[in-house]
């Protein structure tokens, strides 16, 4: 595994180091990755978990939002196509979508085609409380990345989702 001069070294470079001679060298590459895709990820949560709570909501209820607003015409998933979008179990669906529901943000009721599936549809309130806060997740995530030239973020995009392709395969 190549190494930086020591000024470019991360958190990262310092664990790998320290197993030296433990893993063949691709799966010390894959290992690295591995690290530092779940510190950025780790980071960019916590991050804009931080901005939004003085506003009273929750990263995962802005998340299900999006996905009904992104829903559209009418803004209506069943439960299962939010399971697989936000890729979570039946069980986190429903005590998400109960929990939004209280608050008055989306409805759900039995689809009328298959008495099986639950139509969960956002409501107005739910959109206007998306659209008030969308922003500041847009300037938590613009804050922490803008440092990186922009053509390294759009090498870097192009290598995640090339990573996203080869794991989950295309949209």
């Amino acid at each position: 595994m190549a190494r930086r001069a020591a000024d470019q070294q991360d958190y990262v470079d310092r664990l790998i180091e320290a197993m030296t001679g433990t893993y063949e060298p691709e799966v010390a590459e894959a290992k690295a990755m591995a690290y530092r895709l779940r510190r950025l990820a780790h980071r960019l949560e916590t991050d804009i978990k931080r901005e939004l709570s003085p506003h009273g909501i929750e990263l995962w209820e802005l998340e299900l939002l999006a996905c009904l607003i992104r829903s559209r015409p009418d803004h209506q998933l069943s439960a299962g196509q939010l399971m697989a979008q936000l890729q979570l179990t039946s069980g986190a669906i429903t005590n998400r979508v109960a929990r939004l529901e209280g608050n008055g943000w989306l409805t759900r009721e039995i689809d009328p085609n298959d008495r099986r599936s639950v139509l969960v549809t956002l409501t107005p309130a739910g959109m206007e409380r998306a659209f008030a806060v969308f922003a500041i997740k847009t300037d938590a995530e613009f804050s922490l990345l803008s440092s990186i030239p922009l053509t390294a973020q759009r090498r870097i995009n192009d290598d995640l989702r090339t990573v996203l392709i080869a794991l989950e395969g295309q949209a």
